[in-house]
């Protein structure tokens, strides 16, 4: 019987390096140095000034050409199915990812279908991280406002890169778990953009597998879709379904993790 929440127990105790206790599956494990950072009110998602665009697509092509080493060779990742999303994902889509590698996050969608630019949707607290911060918002990230005013432009941004024939990441378990083997509960919310844009959405699902002598795990990462939202119902059961679909993808294609690296387990609160 498959439990997708609490991974592979390996055969050898001694091959989790380190065990994390959780009370639930918001808890942050990863925190950058400005937590709490809030988007000025003046922000701007868009930026039509010709020399921010040419510095972006300039940043774009050196975070690429970072991703290809640290993704391949220091994490050692194996990437399935890619073909799928390099058939249906240029005319702009939505892609779900499990949130487990701090910067494996960022950088291993860069390498997968690099013809097709990827855009994240992001907590700003990410802007606290050390150098490569502050330089989120020219290589793509699409930072989450907390006023009314800053959604209605937020999503406007959205909307716009996908109709540009881009990709839209988004990691809706929110925080990063290192290395965790299973997928966690998340809400509907961000499958308003696809539904809302009528476009496409696929899911990467990224497990784990005993690497030859090493202590860390190899990863495989599975690509998925696309699924598309269900025309004849109504928005909120359309991200219900839609949310489900893809949620349940990853939860079956995660029982192929087979090493556990960090080992997660719930606080007993009794």
């Amino acid at each position: 019987m498959k439990i997708p929440n609490k991974g592979p127990s390996p055969a050898d105790d001694s091959a989790s390096k380190e065990t994390r206790v959780y009370r639930s599956f918001a808890d942050d494990f990863t925190e950058s140095r400005r937590q709490d950072q809030k988007l000025p009110p003046d922000y701007k998602w868009i930026h039509t000034n010709i020399f921010y665009r040419s510095a972006s697509v300039l940043l774009y092509l050196i975070l690429s050409a970072f991703a290809w080493p640290f993704s391949r060779l220091w994490l050692h990742v194996r990437v399935e199915n890619s073909e799928i999303l390099k058939k249906y994902g240029k005319d702009g889509c939505f892609i779900y990812g499990n949130h487990t590698q701090p910067m494996g996050d960022a950088f291993t969608p860069l390498t997968i279908v690099p013809s097709i630019r990827k855009y994240y949707i992001a907590s700003p607290s990410n802007f606290g991280i050390p150098i490569l911060g502050p330089l989120l918002p020219c290589a793509g990230a699409l930072p989450i406002p907390d006023t009314v005013g800053g959604m209605k432009q937020f999503n406007r941004a959205v909307r716009r890169r996908v109709t540009e024939g881009r990709a839209v990441m988004v990691y809706p378990e929110a925080h990063v778990w290192p290395w965790y083997t299973g997928i966690r509960p998340f809400p509907d919310t961000s499958f308003a953009y696809p539904v809302d844009c009528g476009k496409p959405s696929f899911c990467l699902t990224t497990t784990y597998h005993e690497r030859g002598n090493s202590r860390k795990p190899g990863i495989t990462i599975y690509v998925d879709g696309p699924f598309y939202p269900d025309s004849a119902l109504n928005k909120k059961q359309q991200r219900e379904k839609l949310r489900d679909e893809i949620r349940n993808r990853m939860i079956d294609r995660s029982a192929a993790s087979t090493f556990e690296y960090v080992r997660y387990i719930k606080e007993n609160c009794d």
